[in-house]
């Protein structure tokens, strides 16, 4: 297959650029090779620079639930365009997209806008703190909240990709106020709490973990967290962000039922322009400006095409059926999946939680930080390669999700499975 108009694109970027990408997840380090530079998107396809068409399971690390380029959005988007892309004054549409997340989330009791899930990450940890009069939040390893600073401990996504969970910039007081945890350990909770007794004002998690390749949490985890917070005055926050609308019409929290006190969210509710958002119980929320001390603002904050965007996106997902059909799609994946390892004999794992999944080349269950990286990374490596050859698009990193979408039809499924067979049958060469 040819790249040669992406690896001078590369060469290119790379001189104005740091890495020649403008987000480490996009750079291919840890796969081997150079970044693929993309120019058009449609369905469930993307098209190089060089003409090469890919079925595409990165979906734009998942904001495309619909597909790219889906008529309701994209009228959504232009029609809006014509109206005004910016305003810096509030507009109803901010006011429709908070109330339309509010009747898929009945957690959230009010709402705030911002532009990235990084922005809502570190939103929601600063409003806790300033809810609770503490310092420190509890993070899980493998957990990855945004690059916010309180964040960039034991991380996950592209800093677990890059061998740089620890980033250099981070204070070291922001660091004594980030305690980690073992994700789906609730011991390793409980000690943390213990020793840091009424200091602790937070505990985030990704109640569907995505930033180390998909990992569930268990029902025992999460309701021991509830238990945990509720016992000892600590603001319990869902990362959302990738699982939010993805998983479930509600989110994770529908499927585990369990309530959390704030919840951050992003990428889908945005319907693929940059957005995000931070809500949760109106007690809480009522503490940030202008109604409360916790200072928060952003200029971009409620774009009105964002917002168009993801209006349009949320009522597509309210359709009847729709769920139902997603789920069907992602299940064939996972089916001919491992129909496909078993008749190579080859020892992987895959992780599913409704249309977001993970297959780890690993010899047993992954349910942690430690047993996702024991991946092997080198035979994913290979097996990414292969699978670009054939036109597949997938993740550049053992220790990303890939996504299914309403695009993906049984067609495409069928031409992925076909495309997967002969890579894997190069692994054995």
């Amino acid at each position: 297959m040819n790249q040669s108009k992406s690896k001078a694109l590369f060469e290119r970027a790379s001189k104005a650029i740091p890495g020649g990408v403008n987000s480490p997840v996009r750079a291919f380090r840890s796969v081997g090779g150079t970044s693929i530079f993309m120019t058009r998107a449609e369905g469930c396809y993307l098209w190089d620079a060089d003409g090469n068409r890919y079925i595409d399971y990165v979906g734009s690390w998942g904001p495309f639930i619909l597909g790219h380029g889906h008529p309701a959005v994209i009228e959504a988007i232009v029609r809006q365009a014509h109206i005004a892309t910016s305003f810096g004054a509030p507009s109803e549409l901010e006011i429709e997209l908070a109330e339309l997340i509010k009747s898929f989330l009945p957690s959230i009791d009010l709402i705030r806008m911002v532009s990235s899930g990084t922005e809502a990450t570190m939103s929601a940890i600063r409003l806790a703190r300033g809810f609770t009069g503490r310092e420190k939040i509890i993070k899980f390893e493998g957990c990855y909240h945004g690059h916010a600073d309180s964040f960039l401990i034991k991380a996950g996504s592209g800093a677990l990709t890059l061998g740089v969970p620890n980033s250099p910039g981070v204070t070291e007081g922001t660091a004594r106020d980030t305690l980690n945890a073992r994700y789906n350990d609730l011991a390793s909770v409980e000690s943390l709490i213990v020793a840091n007794k009424d200091k602790v004002a937070a505990i985030i998690v990704e109640p569907v973990a995505g930033n180390m390749g998909v990992v569930a949490s268990t029902q025992p985890f999460l309701s021991g967290l509830r238990k945990l917070c509720d016992d000892n005055g600590i603001v319990l926050i869902f990362d959302e962000v990738m699982s939010g609308f993805r998983v479930a019409k509600g989110g994770a929290q529908a499927i585990y039922k369990i309530t959390p006190d704030l919840t951050t969210l992003g990428k889908i509710i945005g319907g693929g322009l940059p957005v995000g958002a931070f809500g949760g119980k109106q007690e809480i929320m009522s503490k940030i400006s202008p109604v409360g001390p916790v200072y928060q603002a952003g200029t971009l904050s409620g774009n009105p095409l964002a917002m168009a965007a993801g209006i349009a996106t949320l009522n597509a997902l309210n359709e009847q059926g729709f769920y139902e059909k997603l789920e069907a799609s992602a299940t064939k994946l996972e089916e001919g999946t491992r129909k496909n390892l078993e008749q190579f004999h080859i020892h992987a794992t895959q992780n599913r939680v409704g249309s977001m999944a993970t297959l780890f080349f690993a010899d047993g269950p992954v349910t942690d930080y430690e047993s996702a990286t024991n991946s092997k990374t080198d035979l994913y490596a290979r097996y990414f390669h292969a699978m670009l050859e054939r036109g597949i698009y997938l993740a550049p990193s053992q220790y990303e999700a890939h996504f299914v979408s309403a695009a993906h039809d049984d067609e495409v499924i069928e031409k992925t499975l076909a495309a997967q067979k002969e890579s894997l049958h190069t692994l054995l060469a």
